[in-house]
């Protein structure tokens, strides 16, 4: 989920800010206007006579479900379990008509004419989060234990042995670490290129060979070309202009050097405050996963491993 938002992203948040929209404007109308409301909705008679309260009860519900929508499109990336939340109880409504159908009790007709509000907006939610799943575009925080670690015997086997030993963890550890990950991956206005080499040459003076191939492996998805990733894996030395003072920011925020507020300056002066910002949370953060390691005894030494993708 690294970069900032693109085409895909905006679509699915759009149709969360549109479901949370919707919702609101019908549950507003059920709670303030009641009477209006049912006389409005044409199907709503088939079910029987009016009862105000009931209505209203059901308006404060959609409001609710619009509150956390609309919580969730500001940040869908990050909060997508709670999209799906805010939708679950839009979903179950939409259930419940389709059960009335099955079952006979509502004719289908009026299942039909109702199936716009009552299915066919509540479904964009999850169809919303199934986009950002499909692209791999979702924070981890959220996904079940053994799923995520599924996920990263698939995906990053090298970082699978602590995993492993965070999961078996009590208090919940895995779940406190998924929260921690975005924010080591944070990268908005920054190039990718600047921010892979940033933590490349963190990770480097780290000594942790799988580490390094992992960020850089994370540069390749992310659309940074190979030879340059490369050129950072093998030290940094043949990397050209701005790559090479991005890796050497990241290499002398790992050494704690007075040359990174040099690094820094410049950064900032090519790039702005943003940037700089970005890649020094960057260089900084990528440490944590070697250091876990070293702690764990998990460390490979990048002097015996093959530093190439």
């Amino acid at each position: 989920m690294i970069g900032p938002p693109d085409f895909l992203d905006r679509v699915a948040a759009g149709l969360v800010w549109f479901t949370a929209l919707l919702s609101a404007i019908n549950g507003a109308f059920m709670l303030f206007f009641p009477m209006d409301w049912y006389d409005f909705i044409p199907t709503v008679r088939a079910t029987g006579p009016s009862n105000l309260h009931f209505i209203s009860d059901i308006g404060i519900a959609y409001l609710g479900c619009a509150l956390i929508l609309a919580y969730a499109a500001a940040n869908l990336r990050m909060r997508w379990l709670s999209a799906l939340a805010g939708g679950f109880w839009l979903l179950a409504h939409g259930a419940l008509h389709f059960y009335e159908l099955l079952t006979g009790l509502c004719s289908p007709d009026r299942f039909w004419a109702d199936f716009p509000g009552t299915i066919g907006i509540p479904l964009l939610v999850p169809i919303a989060v199934a986009i950002l799943f499909a692209r791999q575009r979702v924070a981890p925080a959220g996904l079940p234990r053994s799923v995520f670690v599924a996920l990263t015997n698939s995906l990053t086997p090298s970082e699978s042995g602590y995993v492993h030993e965070l999961a078996k963890a009590p208090g919940h550890a895995l779940e406190k670490f998924m929260h921690f990950m975005p924010a080591s991956s944070h990268r908005h206005a920054a190039p990718a290129n600047l921010f892979s080499a940033a933590q490349i040459g963190s990770v480097l003076v780290e000594d942790c060979g799988p580490c390094a191939l992992t960020s850089a492996q994370v540069g390749l998805a992310d659309g940074v070309d190979r030879a340059r990733l490369n050129a950072a894996l093998s030290g940094g030395g043949e990397l050209k202009d701005d790559d090479a003072l991005a890796f050497r920011f990241g290499e002398a925020i790992a050494r704690q050097s007075v040359e990174a507020s040099e690094y820094g300056e410049e950064i900032e002066r090519r790039f702005g405050r943003t940037v700089r910002l970005e890649l020094a949370l960057a260089a900084a953060m990528v440490r944590a996963y070697p250091a876990i390691k070293r702690g764990l005894g998990l460390t490979t030494a990048c002097s015996v491993t093959r530093l190439a993708i």
